[in-house]
Protein backbone atom coordinates (compact mmCIF):
# COMPACT_ATOMS: atom_id res chain seq x y z
CA UNK A 1 0.00 0.00 0.00
CA UNK A 2 2.74 2.22 1.27
CA UNK A 3 4.13 1.69 -2.56
CA UNK A 4 1.17 2.92 -4.49
CA UNK A 5 1.15 6.06 -2.56
CA UNK A 6 4.59 6.63 -2.87
CA UNK A 7 3.84 6.38 -6.87
CA UNK A 8 1.20 8.57 -6.57
CA UNK A 9 2.90 11.51 -4.97
CA UNK A 10 5.67 11.40 -7.44
CA UNK A 11 3.03 11.56 -10.16
CA UNK A 12 1.60 14.82 -8.67
CA UNK A 13 1.55 17.37 -11.20
CA UNK A 14 3.11 20.89 -10.44
CA UNK A 15 2.33 24.17 -11.88
CA UNK A 16 5.06 27.23 -12.39
CA UNK A 17 5.50 30.25 -12.79
CA UNK A 18 8.63 31.12 -15.66
CA UNK A 19 7.75 35.21 -15.90
CA UNK A 20 6.79 37.75 -16.42
CA UNK A 21 10.63 38.95 -14.69
CA UNK A 22 12.49 35.93 -16.12
CA UNK A 23 15.72 36.50 -18.14
CA UNK A 24 15.22 33.83 -20.47
CA UNK A 25 11.60 34.78 -21.41
CA UNK A 26 13.30 37.78 -23.53
CA UNK A 27 11.20 40.67 -22.46
CA UNK A 28 8.33 40.80 -19.80
CA UNK A 29 6.29 37.49 -20.69
CA UNK A 30 4.74 34.64 -18.67
CA UNK A 31 4.50 31.34 -19.25
CA UNK A 32 2.61 29.13 -16.77
CA UNK A 33 3.92 25.92 -16.93
CA UNK A 34 2.20 22.51 -15.96
CA UNK A 35 5.01 19.93 -15.23
CA UNK A 36 5.50 16.51 -14.27
CA UNK A 37 9.06 16.65 -12.87
CA UNK A 38 11.51 17.92 -15.25
CA UNK A 39 8.90 17.01 -17.52
CA UNK A 40 6.22 19.45 -18.93
CA UNK A 41 3.09 18.54 -19.56
CA UNK A 42 1.52 22.00 -20.97
CA UNK A 43 3.29 25.83 -21.14
CA UNK A 44 0.91 28.28 -21.48
CA UNK A 45 1.96 32.15 -22.14
CA UNK A 46 0.19 34.49 -21.00
CA UNK A 47 0.80 37.81 -22.60
CA UNK A 48 -0.23 41.72 -22.14
CA UNK A 49 2.26 42.56 -19.28
CA UNK A 50 3.55 44.89 -21.70
CA UNK A 51 0.86 46.62 -23.19
CA UNK A 52 1.28 50.00 -23.89
CA UNK A 53 -1.87 51.11 -26.52
CA UNK A 54 -0.10 51.50 -29.47
CA UNK A 55 -2.17 51.28 -31.61
CA UNK A 56 -4.45 53.71 -30.02
CA UNK A 57 -1.91 56.18 -29.40
CA UNK A 58 -1.73 56.02 -33.41
CA UNK A 59 -5.32 56.82 -33.91
CA UNK A 60 -4.15 60.13 -31.43
CA UNK A 61 -1.06 61.65 -33.91
CA UNK A 62 -0.80 62.96 -37.03
CA UNK A 63 0.39 60.85 -39.65
CA UNK A 64 4.26 62.25 -40.10
CA UNK A 65 3.61 62.36 -36.28
CA UNK A 66 3.17 58.70 -35.63
CA UNK A 67 6.62 57.44 -37.17
CA UNK A 68 8.75 57.89 -33.44
CA UNK A 69 6.26 56.10 -32.11
CA UNK A 70 6.85 53.04 -34.04
CA UNK A 71 9.88 52.46 -32.98
CA UNK A 72 8.23 50.85 -30.03
CA UNK A 73 6.96 48.03 -31.95
CA UNK A 74 10.23 46.07 -32.11
CA UNK A 75 12.54 48.02 -30.03
CA UNK A 76 15.30 45.56 -31.78
CA UNK A 77 14.73 46.45 -34.77
CA UNK A 78 12.94 49.36 -35.16
CA UNK A 79 14.04 50.45 -38.86
CA UNK A 80 11.33 47.60 -39.55
CA UNK A 81 8.39 49.06 -38.24
CA UNK A 82 9.65 52.66 -39.57
CA UNK A 83 9.61 51.25 -43.15
CA UNK A 84 5.77 49.72 -42.57
CA UNK A 85 4.22 52.40 -41.15
CA UNK A 86 5.50 54.59 -43.96
CA UNK A 87 4.95 51.51 -46.31
CA UNK A 88 1.15 52.08 -45.59
CA UNK A 89 0.82 55.96 -45.30
CA UNK A 90 2.40 55.58 -48.52
CA UNK A 91 0.05 53.17 -50.37
CA UNK A 92 -3.22 54.86 -48.16
CA UNK A 93 -2.17 58.36 -50.45
CA UNK A 94 -0.35 56.87 -53.11
CA UNK A 95 3.14 58.72 -52.83
CA UNK A 96 5.75 57.59 -55.03
CA UNK A 97 9.26 57.14 -53.14
CA UNK A 98 13.07 58.49 -54.43
CA UNK A 99 14.89 55.24 -55.96
CA UNK A 100 17.78 56.73 -53.51
CA UNK A 101 15.61 57.02 -50.44
CA UNK A 102 14.75 53.56 -51.34
CA UNK A 103 18.47 52.21 -51.32
CA UNK A 104 18.65 53.91 -48.27
CA UNK A 105 16.00 52.22 -46.53
CA UNK A 106 17.14 48.66 -47.94
CA UNK A 107 20.78 49.58 -46.57
CA UNK A 108 19.36 50.74 -43.16
CA UNK A 109 16.95 48.06 -42.73
CA UNK A 110 19.63 44.93 -43.70
CA UNK A 111 22.24 46.59 -41.32
CA UNK A 112 19.51 46.76 -38.39
CA UNK A 113 18.47 43.19 -39.54
CA UNK A 114 21.85 42.26 -38.61
CA UNK A 115 22.23 44.01 -35.42
CA UNK A 116 19.22 42.43 -34.07
CA UNK A 117 19.90 39.09 -35.14
CA UNK A 118 23.26 39.26 -33.05
CA UNK A 119 21.30 40.04 -30.37
CA UNK A 120 19.12 36.79 -31.04
CA UNK A 121 22.40 34.33 -31.62
CA UNK A 122 23.99 35.77 -28.62
CA UNK A 123 21.26 35.70 -26.30
CA UNK A 124 19.89 32.32 -27.68
CA UNK A 125 23.55 30.79 -26.64
CA UNK A 126 23.73 32.53 -23.25
CA UNK A 127 20.38 31.13 -23.02
CA UNK A 128 21.77 27.29 -23.36
CA UNK A 129 24.81 28.06 -21.10
CA UNK A 130 27.48 29.57 -23.09
CA UNK A 131 28.39 32.68 -22.02
CA UNK A 132 31.36 33.94 -24.69
CA UNK A 133 28.99 34.37 -27.85
CA UNK A 134 27.11 36.89 -25.59
CA UNK A 135 29.60 39.53 -25.68
CA UNK A 136 31.46 38.35 -29.11
CA UNK A 137 27.73 39.12 -30.89
CA UNK A 138 27.28 42.63 -29.17
CA UNK A 139 30.69 43.79 -30.12
CA UNK A 140 29.28 43.36 -33.80
CA UNK A 141 26.41 45.29 -32.86
CA UNK A 142 28.45 47.40 -31.76
CA UNK A 143 29.32 48.33 -34.73
CA UNK A 144 26.38 48.36 -36.43
CA UNK A 145 25.05 50.83 -33.98
CA UNK A 146 27.87 53.29 -34.94
CA UNK A 147 27.33 53.51 -38.40
CA UNK A 148 23.26 53.96 -38.31
CA UNK A 149 23.93 56.40 -35.27
CA UNK A 150 26.53 58.21 -37.90
CA UNK A 151 23.56 57.91 -40.50
CA UNK A 152 20.73 59.00 -38.34
CA UNK A 153 21.51 60.10 -34.73
CA UNK A 154 20.09 57.57 -32.73
CA UNK A 155 21.54 54.05 -31.60
CA UNK A 156 18.25 52.02 -30.89
CA UNK A 157 14.50 54.12 -31.43
CA UNK A 158 15.85 55.27 -34.99
CA UNK A 159 12.77 57.18 -36.18
CA UNK A 160 14.92 57.31 -39.74
CA UNK A 161 12.32 56.61 -42.60
CA UNK A 162 9.55 59.36 -43.37
CA UNK A 163 6.31 58.95 -45.29
CA UNK A 164 8.02 59.60 -48.97
CA UNK A 165 11.46 58.81 -48.05
CA UNK A 166 13.67 58.90 -45.67
CA UNK A 167 15.10 61.67 -43.23
CA UNK A 168 18.89 62.17 -44.72
CA UNK A 169 21.32 60.92 -47.00
CA UNK A 170 24.87 59.33 -46.40
CA UNK A 171 27.07 61.49 -44.93
CA UNK A 172 30.78 61.96 -46.30
CA UNK A 173 32.51 59.06 -46.01
CA UNK A 174 29.95 56.74 -44.43
CA UNK A 175 29.91 54.54 -47.18
CA UNK A 176 33.49 53.49 -46.58
CA UNK A 177 32.96 52.94 -42.78
CA UNK A 178 30.32 50.67 -43.51
CA UNK A 179 32.83 48.93 -46.47
CA UNK A 180 34.54 48.69 -43.76
CA UNK A 181 32.33 46.65 -41.31
CA UNK A 182 31.15 44.77 -43.88
CA UNK A 183 35.06 43.40 -44.15
CA UNK A 184 35.67 42.55 -41.27
CA UNK A 185 32.10 41.08 -40.45
CA UNK A 186 32.10 38.40 -42.75
CA UNK A 187 35.32 36.79 -41.58
CA UNK A 188 33.88 37.23 -38.14
CA UNK A 189 31.22 35.20 -38.65
CA UNK A 190 33.35 32.28 -39.96
CA UNK A 191 34.70 32.78 -36.50
CA UNK A 192 31.27 32.95 -35.14
CA UNK A 193 30.84 29.81 -36.83
CA UNK A 194 33.78 27.79 -34.93
CA UNK A 195 32.95 29.66 -31.62
CA UNK A 196 29.42 28.64 -31.56
CA UNK A 197 26.70 27.43 -34.71
CA UNK A 198 28.93 24.76 -35.32
CA UNK A 199 30.26 23.79 -31.53
CA UNK A 200 29.63 19.91 -31.25
CA UNK A 201 27.95 20.38 -27.68
CA UNK A 202 26.03 23.29 -28.95
CA UNK A 203 24.99 21.26 -32.38
CA UNK A 204 23.69 18.25 -30.30
CA UNK A 205 22.32 20.47 -27.32
CA UNK A 206 19.81 21.79 -29.76
CA UNK A 207 19.66 19.20 -32.60
CA UNK A 208 16.11 17.37 -32.40
CA UNK A 209 14.86 19.94 -29.92
CA UNK A 210 11.23 21.30 -30.63
CA UNK A 211 11.11 20.08 -34.40
CA UNK A 212 8.35 22.25 -35.88
CA UNK A 213 7.60 20.73 -39.80
CA UNK A 214 6.68 22.71 -42.46
CA UNK A 215 3.07 21.99 -42.36
CA UNK A 216 3.02 22.98 -38.38
CA UNK A 217 4.64 26.05 -39.48
CA UNK A 218 2.20 27.12 -42.18
CA UNK A 219 -0.70 26.29 -39.97
CA UNK A 220 0.14 27.97 -36.51
CA UNK A 221 1.26 31.43 -39.11
CA UNK A 222 5.02 31.23 -38.12
CA UNK A 223 7.01 33.84 -40.79
CA UNK A 224 10.47 34.69 -41.07
CA UNK A 225 13.42 32.97 -39.85
CA UNK A 226 11.07 30.47 -37.64
CA UNK A 227 9.28 29.80 -40.82
CA UNK A 228 12.33 29.34 -43.42
CA UNK A 229 14.27 26.83 -40.16
CA UNK A 230 11.50 24.50 -40.83
CA UNK A 231 12.46 24.03 -44.76
CA UNK A 232 9.53 26.54 -46.28
CA UNK A 233 11.38 28.76 -48.62
CA UNK A 234 9.40 32.14 -48.12
CA UNK A 235 10.61 35.60 -48.02
CA UNK A 236 8.36 38.36 -48.97
CA UNK A 237 11.45 40.59 -50.11
CA UNK A 238 11.07 37.66 -52.92
CA UNK A 239 7.41 37.36 -52.65
CA UNK A 240 5.99 40.56 -52.76
CA UNK A 241 8.72 42.40 -54.50
CA UNK A 242 8.76 44.73 -52.14
CA UNK A 243 11.09 48.06 -52.47
CA UNK A 244 14.18 47.54 -54.61
CA UNK A 245 14.77 43.91 -53.55
CA UNK A 246 14.72 43.15 -56.58
CA UNK A 247 17.93 44.77 -57.88
CA UNK A 248 19.78 42.69 -55.32
CA UNK A 249 21.16 39.02 -56.04
CA UNK A 250 20.86 37.32 -52.68
CA UNK A 251 19.68 33.73 -51.12
CA UNK A 252 16.81 32.39 -48.83
CA UNK A 253 18.11 30.36 -45.95
CA UNK A 254 16.15 27.33 -44.99
CA UNK A 255 16.38 24.90 -42.44
CA UNK A 256 17.76 21.65 -43.85
CA UNK A 257 18.32 19.52 -41.08
CA UNK A 258 21.95 19.29 -40.52
CA UNK A 259 22.17 18.88 -36.64
CA UNK A 260 18.68 16.86 -36.53
CA UNK A 261 15.26 16.91 -38.14
CA UNK A 262 14.76 20.08 -40.29
CA UNK A 263 12.88 22.25 -38.08
CA UNK A 264 14.64 21.90 -34.95
CA UNK A 265 16.26 24.71 -32.43
CA UNK A 266 19.34 24.71 -34.37
CA UNK A 267 17.83 24.85 -37.61
CA UNK A 268 16.55 28.26 -36.53
CA UNK A 269 19.76 29.40 -34.99
CA UNK A 270 21.82 28.36 -38.35
CA UNK A 271 19.20 30.20 -40.34
CA UNK A 272 19.93 33.44 -38.77
CA UNK A 273 23.14 32.91 -38.68
CA UNK A 274 23.15 32.55 -42.74
CA UNK A 275 20.75 35.34 -43.20
CA UNK A 276 23.28 37.71 -41.83
CA UNK A 277 25.45 37.05 -44.44
CA UNK A 278 22.86 37.49 -46.73
CA UNK A 279 22.50 41.38 -45.41
CA UNK A 280 25.97 42.06 -45.77
CA UNK A 281 25.55 40.78 -49.62
CA UNK A 282 22.72 43.04 -49.85
CA UNK A 283 24.05 45.79 -48.33
CA UNK A 284 27.06 46.13 -50.14
CA UNK A 285 25.16 45.48 -53.76
CA UNK A 286 23.29 48.99 -52.76
CA UNK A 287 26.32 50.80 -51.62
CA UNK A 288 27.57 50.14 -55.13
CA UNK A 289 24.61 51.18 -56.97
CA UNK A 290 22.87 53.99 -54.62
CA UNK A 291 25.21 56.47 -56.38
CA UNK A 292 23.74 56.07 -60.13
CA UNK A 293 20.83 58.37 -58.55
CA UNK A 294 21.10 62.00 -57.54
CA UNK A 295 22.27 62.82 -53.94
CA UNK A 296 19.79 64.37 -51.84
CA UNK A 297 16.95 62.90 -53.65
CA UNK A 298 15.32 61.13 -50.62
CA UNK A 299 11.51 62.62 -50.05
CA UNK A 300 9.34 62.16 -52.58
CA UNK A 301 6.40 64.84 -53.38
CA UNK A 302 3.84 64.98 -50.34
CA UNK A 303 0.41 66.29 -50.73
CA UNK A 304 0.05 70.07 -49.41
CA UNK A 305 -2.80 68.31 -46.86
CA UNK A 306 -2.29 65.14 -45.38
CA UNK A 307 -5.83 63.76 -44.99
CA UNK A 308 -6.28 60.60 -46.53
CA UNK A 309 -9.38 59.01 -47.14
CA UNK A 310 -9.41 55.29 -47.69
CA UNK A 311 -7.86 52.37 -46.39
CA UNK A 312 -4.28 49.96 -47.40
CA UNK A 313 -2.13 47.34 -45.80
CA UNK A 314 1.82 47.11 -46.43
CA UNK A 315 3.83 44.21 -45.12
CA UNK A 316 7.38 43.69 -45.11
CA UNK A 317 10.30 41.24 -44.01
CA UNK A 318 11.33 42.01 -40.31
CA UNK A 319 13.89 40.73 -38.71
CA UNK A 320 11.00 38.74 -36.84
CA UNK A 321 9.59 38.01 -40.74
CA UNK A 322 6.08 39.32 -41.88
CA UNK A 323 5.24 42.32 -40.20
CA UNK A 324 2.26 44.04 -41.72
CA UNK A 325 0.77 48.02 -40.79
CA UNK A 326 -3.20 48.42 -41.56
CA UNK A 327 -4.31 52.21 -41.59
CA UNK A 328 -7.79 53.19 -42.21
CA UNK A 329 -7.95 57.45 -43.01
CA UNK A 330 -11.64 59.03 -42.69
CA UNK A 331 -10.35 62.56 -44.41
CA UNK A 332 -8.71 63.60 -40.83
CA UNK A 333 -5.16 64.59 -39.99
CA UNK A 334 -5.02 61.70 -37.68
CA UNK A 335 -5.49 57.89 -38.99
CA UNK A 336 -9.02 56.66 -37.99
CA UNK A 337 -7.29 53.18 -37.47
CA UNK A 338 -4.04 51.45 -36.84
CA UNK A 339 -3.11 48.12 -36.79
CA UNK A 340 0.28 46.26 -36.48
CA UNK A 341 0.92 42.41 -37.38
CA UNK A 342 4.14 41.19 -35.93
CA UNK A 343 5.67 37.88 -35.90
CA UNK A 344 6.32 37.50 -32.38
CA UNK A 345 2.75 37.25 -31.57
CA UNK A 346 2.29 34.66 -34.34
CA UNK A 347 5.07 32.38 -32.84
CA UNK A 348 3.12 32.96 -29.44
CA UNK A 349 0.35 30.41 -30.38
CA UNK A 350 2.91 27.41 -31.19
CA UNK A 351 4.66 27.30 -27.99
CA UNK A 352 1.62 25.27 -25.93
CA UNK A 353 1.34 22.93 -28.91
CA UNK A 354 5.06 21.78 -28.96
CA UNK A 355 5.80 22.43 -25.38
CA UNK A 356 4.55 18.80 -24.14
CA UNK A 357 7.23 16.27 -23.65
CA UNK A 358 10.05 18.48 -23.73
CA UNK A 359 12.70 19.02 -20.60
CA UNK A 360 12.52 22.75 -18.89
CA UNK A 361 15.72 23.53 -19.89
CA UNK A 362 14.66 22.40 -23.86
CA UNK A 363 11.46 25.33 -23.19
CA UNK A 364 14.14 27.83 -22.45
CA UNK A 365 15.97 26.63 -26.05
CA UNK A 366 12.71 26.84 -27.69
CA UNK A 367 11.58 30.29 -26.52
CA UNK A 368 15.02 31.67 -27.47
CA UNK A 369 14.75 30.38 -30.78
CA UNK A 370 12.19 31.85 -31.37
CA UNK A 371 13.65 35.18 -30.89
CA UNK A 372 10.50 36.69 -29.64
CA UNK A 373 10.61 40.67 -28.32
CA UNK A 374 7.54 41.50 -25.84
CA UNK A 375 6.60 44.57 -27.54
CA UNK A 376 5.63 42.78 -30.69
CA UNK A 377 3.16 40.76 -28.70
CA UNK A 378 2.18 43.75 -26.76
CA UNK A 379 0.68 46.50 -28.77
Amino acid sequence: MSEVVFANEMDEEMTLNMGPHHPSTHGVLRFIIKSDGEIIRKAIPDVGYLHRSIEKIGERCTYQGYMPYTDRVDYVAAMFANECWASACEKLMGIEVPKRAQYLRVISCELNRISSHMVALGAMAMDIGAITPFPWALREREYVNDLVEELCGARLTYNYHRIGGVSFDIPTGWSDKALHFLDNFEPAMREFDRLITLNEIFVKRLGNVAVISAEEAKDWGLVGPNLRASGVRWDLRREDHYSVYDDFDFDIPIGTGEAGAVGDCWDRFNVRVKECRESAKIVRQALAKINDYPEDDILGKLPKKIKPDGEAYARIESARGDMGCYVVGRGAAEPYRVRFRTGSFTAMGIIEAKSPGLFLADLVALIASFDVVAPEIDR
